[in-house]
């Protein structure tokens, strides 16, 4: 149920900030220098040693370790999911060199002529092409960021012109990559509902043919990063999300905890995973989806990958009942059809977690 263009939506002009740094390098146009409330801070990981997201060992989930192996990595798992929204996963099982080949093919697509990539845009309204996606008016402010996104699962959510002839190893990379990334979203799950208490096929089961989606971001350099941000704040509206970032990238990503934003620092062949609205509702607010944002870098350029995944479109969704009493932990959320959230999420801007208000029971 991926969104059709808007043809209603004004835009205005969205330059695109690779040529913008070859044209102008030191300037930065007034559409994307934010209010002072809402610019990004640069802050060093080193201030934050304390405040590293979790890192949960994949490999002490598997039949080969103890029982208490398993029982400590599954609570940590849960003291994750329910503390921050957000950690990293090492020994996952995708080899290096899928997700090596995944980024080689991503950077090919962005050093590719503007001209070649205006051949799959984005359309206003839809998510899916090359451009800018969540942009709703024409004094919007823009994000200092490269996207292009794609459809991925099932094959009706797709859009073929879409899916780009170069890079010529492009498609293909991308299948073997989305094929390995939703057998660990499979995992993930089945891990976060065994910490719930729940039988570990639950989520699997609820989700049906569970939709999926990738989003390429390339943040190139900005000359003054402190008046821009790199991608808006903002919750995602899968189930989960899974974060490759490049092996040279620069820290990009901070997380809102405890009403600071940490900046989450990459560890070398780890996957960053973070809740999304979905599962912040189907847990009843236990797991909560967590606001999030980037920042930009003066002299480094960041590229990363961004999976998607989240249940059919034709899914009802609504806090399982398990996780919902009236007495001490009362419903917080309605029912819904998931791909109606899905219009709404896309039909709207990015602002913090303000699209889970669809989901709400306002008391």
């Amino acid at each position: 149920m991926a969104p059709l263009p808007i043809s209603s939506i004004r835009v205005g002009k969205i330059e695109d900030v690779q040529e913008l740094i070859k044209s102008k390098p030191n300037k930065v146009p007034e559409r994307f220098i934010r209010d002072a409330n809402e610019r990004g801070v640069l802050v060093s990981p080193k201030t934050h040693l304390h405040q590293h997201i979790p890192v949960i060992d994949l490999s002490k989930l598997s039949k080969a370790h103890t029982h208490d192996d398993f029982l400590f990595e599954i609570l940590k798992l849960s003291q994750a999911c329910e503390a921050w929204g957000f950690f990293q996963v090492i020994n996952h099982g995708i080899e290096v060199d899928v997700v090596d080949d995944m980024e080689k093919v991503a950077k090919e697509f962005f050093e590719m002529p503007l001209e070649e990539k205006k051949k799959y845009p984005m359309e206003p309204g839809t998510v899916q092409g090359y451009g800018q996606a969540f942009i709703f008016s024409e004094d919007q402010k823009l994000d200092w960021c490269n996207m292009f996104a794609l459809g991925v699962h099932p094959p009706s959510i797709r859009n073929p012109k879409l899916w780009p002839s170069k890079p010529v190893r492009f498609s293909e990379s991308l299948e073997g990559y989305s094929k390995d990334i939703r057998t660990l979203c499979k995992r993930l799950l089945n891990y976060i509902a065994i910490s719930l208490g729940l039988k570990e096929e639950r989520f699997e089961v609820m989700f049906g043919e569970a939709v999926q989606a990738v989003r390429m971001n390339f943040y190139p350099p900005c000359s003054s990063p402190d008046l821009v941000l790199g991608l808006s704040p903002h919750s995602d509206g899968s189930a989960l999300t899974v974060l490759q970032q490049s092996k040279d990238s620069c820290v990009g990503l901070q997380i809102l905890k405890d009403n600071t934003w940490v900046p989450v620092l990459p560890l070398p062949n780890a996957l960053v995973i973070n809740i999304g609205d979905t599962v912040e509702v189907l847990t009843n607010g236990k797991y909560k989806s967590v606001e999030h944002r980037v920042v930009t870098n003066r002299e480094r350029e960041r590229l990363t990958i961004v999976t998607f995944y989240a249940p059919n479109y034709e899914v009802e969704i609504e806090p399982m009942g398990e996780l919902v009493d009236e007495e001490t932990n009362p419903c917080k959320y309605r029912s819904y059809n998931h791909g109606d959230y899905s219009y709404h999420y896309v039909s709207n801007k990015l602002q913090g977690k303000k699209s889970l208000d669809f989901a709400k029971i306002l008391n």
